[in-house]
């Protein structure tokens, strides 16, 4: 299964939203989208859904005369000691949405201390989530979680990982060999998912996509029993679409 890349499959980074939320910020009375428009040089094309998305987040909130102030969910985050607490409980949320909204188990990865780890995720009894046969640390070559992140390090972090993870067979679809996994990677498209097809477990197929905020290296996954891998296409693109508030959330 190929995935091509959508037109309209969202860039990662939200610079521009961290700008839009900076002119909020200034403007405590409220601020329209021309004005937005106007001070961060976003055509309203693109301000428009994120805007929208802004307000479903609870970034931001439209006031009776239609100007945008800051909403509750920024508040909350910026309340000091516990900010990581609330990052955590707005994540979860965000997950638990977008759980439903694709009808798959949902996690968010991270590449900490030269390890993979899931450090959020959202399942339920409809959407049940991988088992953990083999540790995710040392499964990197064949997880679409693991490929997602290792997609984010140079050559040399991908050496060093593997130099402490050997790369091993775990299904008969995995990639074994370390130059055919490095030139998967090296083609792999940032606004594509990248997908695990069986490789790392017999009757589960997944896809990742990266969260690239900061210097931080991360990726937003999901995962299906097989019996559903024809909602894989599908549910991959809705996850690439719905990356930008998992972003958002760890970048401010």
């Amino acid at each position: 299964m190929a995935l091509k890349p959508e037109p309209t499959a969202p860039f990662h980074s939200v610079q521009y939203v961290l700008r839009v939320l900076e002119t909020v910020s200034k403007h405590g009375g409220g601020v329209t989208d021309v004005q937005i428009a106007r001070e961060t040089g976003l055509p309203t094309g693109h301000l428009a859904p994120m805007l929208s998305m802004l307000r479903r987040e609870g970034y931001v909130e439209q006031v009776a005369d239609g100007a945008y102030v800051i909403g509750d969910s920024l508040v909350l985050l910026g309340s000091g000691a516990s900010r990581q607490q609330a990052l955590e409980a707005k994540l979860q949320d965000t997950l638990t949405e977008l759980r439903d909204s694709v009808g798959a188990a949902v996690y968010i990865s991270r590449y900490i201390d030269g390890e993979v780890k899931i450090t959020q995720f959202a399942d339920g009894p409809r959407t049940p989530k991988v088992n953990e046969w083999v540790d995710f640390r040392s499964a990197a070559h064949a997880s679409a979680v693991g490929k997602c992140l290792l997609t984010q390090l140079d050559v040399n972090g991908r050496r060093d990982h593997l130099s402490r993870h050997r790369i091993a067979r775990l299904t008969s679809r995995t990639i074994t060999s370390e130059k055919l996994l490095f030139s998967k990677l090296d083609a792999q498209p940032p606004t594509v998912p990248v997908l695990d097809l069986q490789e790392y477990a017999v009757g589960t197929v997944c896809a990742a996509v990266p969260l690239t905020a900061g210097s931080a290296v991360g990726c937003l996954a999901l995962s299906l029993p097989i019996e559903h891998a024809h909602r894989l296409r599908a549910a991959a693109d809705t996850l690439n679409r719905r990356a930008a508030p998992v972003v958002l959330s760890l970048a401010i």
